[in-house]
């Protein structure tokens, strides 16, 4: 089977599941792919101090969010689990770190589903979400996603699943205010270090980045991307932008492929 891409998705705010026009384009980023035969999805959403797997059946999904449109709350997407990868993730996470946990009855978080909801919308591909290890290091995690690699020659889609820029404190809702440089100049800097391929400097975000602290005053929606890079590492050298642009003034709308 042709060798899976690796992909970082922006999953945004929860109402981009009532938003036709930005599905459209996730579905047609699913579309440019070959269909793949399971996916393992990381989520922001789900964060643990050590690599955890989450169900391996199909389950209710979790809103988990508030304050949003009652149509948001009754959403499905009854995709099956990827039992058949789980325990192949499983060993290779403990080899690597001596450590995996699981939680089957976990559903899936809006990470997970609503990008998935339109890049797939028949939900008939099995789905494993694996939790974002909080005690890991950015080199961690960038190992991490190397330890993981070995699956996107067995047709599994990696999908990391957070946010170019992330702070809610910066958003205008009725988007009115203009691009912030800070904004523009960290999702820049994104776009140009992964096209030089510079993984030194990416790993060094905290400190090279520009306006990093205001871009993520938390680092969860920034460090599945340090997966998806380094599950990219050890195949291929090259990043691709499906999806470009900005909403609620500063949020960044930032896809990223691995081929």
């Amino acid at each position: 089977m042709s060798l899976m891409p690796v992909g970082f998705v922006s999953h945004n705010a929860p109402l981009m599941a009532l938003q036709p026009s930005k599905g459209l384009q996730l579905l047609r980023w699913g579309n440019t792919m070959v269909t793949p035969k399971s996916i393992l999805v990381v989520s922001a959403h789900w964060v643990t101090s050590y690599p955890t797997l989450g169900s391996i059946t199909s389950r209710s999904l979790m809103y988990d969010f508030f304050g949003f449109p009652e149509e948001l709350y009754a959403i499905k997407y009854p995709a099956p689990g990827a039992l058949e990868i789980a325990d192949k993730v499983k060993s290779l996470i403990e080899f690597q770190f001596g450590r995996c946990e699981q939680e089957k009855t976990r559903a899936w978080d809006h990470g997970v589903w609503i990008p998935l909801m339109h890049m797939y919308p028949k939900a008939d591909i099995p789905i494993l979400q694996l939790s974002l290890p909080s005690d890991l290091s950015p080199k961690e995690l960038f190992l991490l996603g190397e330890t993981l690699s070995s699956l996107r020659h067995n047709g599994t889609l990696i999908l990391c699943s957070g946010a170019i820029t992330h702070n809610f404190q910066e958003l205008d809702w009725e988007e009115k205010k203009p691009l912030p440089q800070w904004a523009a100049e960290f999702d820049q800097w994104i776009e140009e270090t992964l096209v030089n391929w510079d993984m030194d400097e990416l790993l060094k975000f905290q400190t090279v980045a520009p306006g990093f602290s205001t871009a993520h005053p938390t680092w969860e929606h920034f460090t599945p991307l340090l997966i998806a890079a380094g599950a990219a590492n050890k195949e291929s050298h090259e990043a691709s932008f499906p999806i470009t642009g900005f909403e609620y003034s500063s949020l960044s709308r930032r896809c990223i492929q691995f081929s």
